[in-house]
């Protein structure tokens, strides 16, 4: 009973989704910890990971709620959990408000940098979900939201006492994740391209149209991998992230051609399993810099 309580939250939240954000923040704690052999701490790890987990149930628990009469007008999401009746508005509300409260005070925890700047934070990550009303360049405003994770954990682990080095590195990394999430979230948007078309939403796939939207989306993850090499390149960076850097190239060609190529039930290939494994990817070579420059020390 509580397993299946779990994991019906989990879902309404789609938690296993937080595979996106979550490696670029440990990255960047990884970078930003540098010093002491790319390690913070159990302590700081353990609210780094309370705020991402925090902050994004958060964000989805909010667009949930706000898009909920929309997502029973699409056959696409009409069985998500508030329009089925599966959860009630009460208990979603509940949530977006505890996890909001969570974040707050993990962030209290870390520093006054962190505290402070985490009301910003969640209006940020929240205002997304209302961008489709009011603007085509909804993914942006996603794109910006997905970013402060590594923003986040990198003043998580520093605070304010950043050089200006450790700022450019921690800005590259943070436009990176814009464009790799405009990229793939304008592939993502050409399945309810005729459905938002109809309820009047706004995104660049709507304004554009399919085909241009794609060759924005292809833009996007070009300027990704430019961004990503110059990044590597300001660590210091050499083989091992060389070695990922190409692979995660590989697999973002990949997505663009089974976008071009295959039907829409192919995007949740292209959206889910590719862009896992960029960010996984790109997680597990920083890592290994890191390590083969001094190896991991815990304490």
């Amino acid at each position: 009973m509580i397993f299946s309580t779990i994991k019906k939250w989990g879902e309404f939240v789609k938690f296993s989704h937080t595979v996106f954000a979550l490696p670029f923040a440990l990255a960047a704690m990884v970078v930003a910890a540098r010093e002491n052999r790319g390690w913070p701490g159990w302590r700081i790890f353990g609210l780094i990971l309370a705020c991402m987990v925090c902050a994004r149930t958060c964000a989805m628990a909010f667009n949930r709620i706000v898009d909920r009469k929309f997502d029973a007008l699409n056959p696409r999401t009409a069985s998500r959990h508030l329009p089925a009746g599966k959860i009630s508005l009460a208990g979603a509300i509940g949530l977006c408000a505890l996890s909001a409260a969570g974040l707050v005070v993990a962030s209290y925890f870390l520093n006054p940098v962190c505290f402070y700047l985490s009301p910003l934070a969640l209006v940020v990550i929240c205002f997304y979900s209302l961008t489709k009303r009011f603007t085509d360049f909804t993914h942006v405003f996603l794109g910006i939201a997905l970013a402060l994770a590594p923003v986040g954990a990198w003043l998580a682990v520093k605070g304010g006492d950043l050089s200006g080095r450790e700022y450019l590195q921690m800005t590259t990394l943070a436009l990176a994740v814009v464009m790799w999430l405009i990229g793939f979230d304008l592939i993502y948007a050409l399945q309810d391209y005729d459905f938002d078309r109809k309820q009047g939403l706004r995104s660049l796939v709507v304004a554009w149209g399919p085909a241009n939207a794609l060759q924005a989306a292809f833009l996007a993850h070009l300027i990704l991998c430019g961004l990503l090499f110059l990044f590597g390149f300001l660590c210091s960076f050499k083989i091992a992230y060389i070695v990922g850097w190409m692979l995660i190239v590989s697999c973002l060609v990949m997505e663009h051609w089974i976008a071009r190529r295959r039907s829409l039930n192919w995007i949740n290939i292209a959206f889910f399993r590719l862009n896992a494994v960029v960010s996984t990817v790109f997680l597990v070579v920083t890592v290994a810099e890191v390590f083969f420059h001094g190896g991991f020390r815990l304490r």
